[in-house]
């Protein structure tokens, strides 16, 4: 079974994005088109890139940098969960995505963002990323506001329509990870 990662990339204390990568999550498991799984870069506690090797060359040498290649590797898609941080993502996001290279190749990403304009400058800068590491991104996202998804700014109460925006969403992430799989079992 195709099998998706919901990725939350802030790792700041007090995040609101939890909130919204379990909705995501939550939305997404109850499909059954996929096996999906909520990944949270925090859990990988990555430093600033300490890979002595640019990771294009998959000469790996920290402990840290295994396991989140072996669990980046076990999906042939992604769903971004992103905060938008002065008009772009969060370092620690950035970060985590510039530790590998092959891990990312020939699969597909959706992004769900939030922000004060729905996160979708960061959405913008991230889509250039994926570009660069093979990833084909899906047109549909989620543009969630800080003004009216989210309570006082802090608690995710998204609007009634954003769970078919994600709907479409999923549905693209799933069928271009589907048509992508000849491409990942091809050597590059």
């Amino acid at each position: 079974m195709t099998r998706i990662a919901v990725i939350l990339g802030s790792t700041r204390p007090g995040r609101i994005g939890e909130g919204v990568a379990q909705w995501v999550y939550e939305n997404a498991a109850l499909r059954g088109d996929a096996e999906y799984e909520l990944v949270d870069v925090a859990d990988y506690a990555l430093p600033l890139l300490d890979e002595p090797v640019p990771p294009s060359m998959g000469r790996y040498s920290r402990p840290h940098t295994f396991a989140w290649a072996e669990k980046i590797g076990s999906f042939d898609g992604y769903v971004f969960v992103t905060a938008e941080y002065n008009h772009s993502i969060p370092g620690a996001l950035k970060n985590a995505i510039d530790y590998l290279f092959a891990e990312w190749n020939n699969k597909a990403a959706g992004f769900v963002a939030y922000g004060s304009v729905g996160g979708t400058r960061a959405v913008e800068h991230l889509r250039l990323v994926m570009a660069e590491l093979r990833v084909a991104t899906v047109r549909a996202q989620v543009a969630l506001s800080l003004f009216r998804d989210f309570a006082d700014m802090s608690r995710f109460e998204p609007g009634p329509r954003r769970a078919g925006e994600l709907g479409i969403v999923l549905d693209e992430v799933v069928a271009w990870s589907e048509a992508l799989a000849p491409l990942r079992r091809t050597p590059s």
